[in-house]
């Protein structure tokens, strides 16, 4: 019978492996030799490669999830769309985590699995942290939802195109960005 802990062990391990190489071409013999054991071995305690990924991607959102939950709570609205870009710019593991998610949704997208499934319960988990760290920051809970869907759009565009953009351009669009979720919170307190 598989080793529920030694799972644990493995899946954190074979989550540091992923947010280091990659998870597009991830395969299971060199995945087995950096972690010390074999492809066999790790076929014993997952039931096949889809079901690592699949908790690889669960692993890496929830250290994403960690991160912003950590996150202290900004004085208003604007403030927390600036300290959640500061949280992205400043974070590797953060950085790495939403690469390794941006891999997987690119993947899922043709619903290729298990990456669509995962990256479906990635989202739902991360939205959840999301909207709670922007009500704890001022947003009104019944507008927290519509202000995340739009952080995290913005805030994940501007990674993809972080090398393409000037530094100028990218701090405007995260005053803009700021300015718009201030308005989504006033109109909720209405």
């Amino acid at each position: 019978m598989a080793d529920p802990a030694k799972r644990a062990a493995w899946t954190e391990a074979a989550t540091d492996y992923a947010l280091e190489n990659g998870l597009i071409g991830l395969s299971l013999r060199p995945l087995a030799v950096a972690l010390g054991t074999s492809d066999r071995m790790l076929l014993y305690h997952f039931a096949d490669k889809d079901d690592l990924v699949a908790e690889v991607l669960l692993t890496s959102s929830d250290r994403s999830v960690a991160l912003i939950s950590e996150l202290p709570d900004a004085p208003d609205p604007t403030a927390a769309v600036l300290a959640l870009w500061r949280a992205h710019q400043g974070s590797e593991q953060l950085h790495r985590c939403q690469r390794m998610y941006v891999e997987a949704a690119a993947l899922g997208l043709f619903g290729k699995e298990p990456y669509a499934s995962a990256v479906g319960q990635a989202n739902a988990r991360w939205m959840t942290a999301l909207v709670g760290y922007l009500v704890r920051s001022g947003v009104p809970a019944s507008v927290g939802e519509r202000a995340a869907v739009l952080v995290d759009a913005v805030l994940m565009g501007l990674q993809l195109d972080e090398p393409l953009q000037s530094s100028e351009l990218e701090e405007s669009a995260l005053r803009d960005l700021a300015g718009v979720v201030a308005q989504i919170a006033s109109s909720g307190q209405r």
